[in-house]
């Protein structure tokens, strides 16, 4: 399955942000580049920050509600966007993975959206602040870009970083809110049906993912004209219909 851990490599970067570990594999870098220059070449090395921004920020979020309930964990950029890795067990807390509650697991899904969709009500209140201003425009090609950012300084290349970092951040958290496995919607999905009916809800959920990733790669391919959302969802898709034959 393309969302698992891929094998470090000797081109990895590697950081940290307040404890937390972060690679970055190769993969990572090239397809947002192959995302980028679509549009203004001029503009792709700002497109690959934004990216990297945003998707790092998304995953932080997931790492630091892992941390408030005991976790240690580590982020991994890749080329499928990201994944925070929990440790098994936080050194001396005796917590592990396996003892966290439902409603545990479903903060911590949504802790990964919660965090993109905050960076972008920062952003947007600091234009604003600064004197700037954002208006709702029309949905343009891969990634949506709802907003128009004016700023009364720093030009075009300041207004075309704002406005991607909105776009990207929004667009990032929404895609990731569909309960389809194994987005953060998905996983948010399972432990509801799981919650409801503890025999049952994993096919239950496994079926919505099915349903649900079959109707956003329609409305991908037809609404935003985007082989990519139309690829991925369908994939997705499949791969739950997949688990559902081998598990049931």
């Amino acid at each position: 399955m393309f969302f698992q851990q891929l094998p470090p490599t000797r081109y990895d970067l590697r950081f940290s942000i307040a404890g937390t570990p972060i690679r970055v594999h190769p993969s990572f870098w090239l397809i947002a580049i192959v995302f980028g220059v679509s549009g203004d070449i001029l503009l792709l090395p700002i497109w690959v920050l934004v990216v990297f921004v945003a998707i790092l920020i998304h995953e932080w979020g997931h790492a630091l509600a892992f941390r408030r309930h005991g976790q240690r964990s580590e982020i991994l950029l890749y080329m499928m966007g990201g994944l925070t890795i929990p440790e098994p067990v936080y050194w001396g807390s005796g917590v592990g993975n396996a003892s966290l509650t439902a409603n545990q697991h479903i903060f911590i899904s949504l802790a990964g959206p919660g965090a993109g969709f905050l960076l972008a009500a920062l952003v947007w209140g600091g234009v604003l602040l600064a004197g700037g201003s954002v208006s709702i425009i029309m949905l343009l090609g891969f990634i949506p870009l709802p907003w128009d950012v004016l700023m009364p300084f720093g030009g075009r290349l300041l207004a075309a970083f704002v406005t991607m970092l909105l776009s990207v951040s929004i667009f990032w958290g929404l895609i990731n809110l569909m309960p389809v496995y194994p987005l953060d919607g998905g996983s948010v999905a399972r432990n509801i049906f799981v919650q409801a009916d503890p025999i049952d809800g994993v096919r239950k959920s496994l079926w919505l993912s099915v349903i649900a990733g079959g109707v956003v790669a329609l409305v991908g391919l037809i609404f935003f004209r985007s082989i990519f959302i139309a690829f991925l969802f369908a994939l997705l898709a499949y791969q739950s219909y997949q688990a559902l034959q081998h598990r049931f």
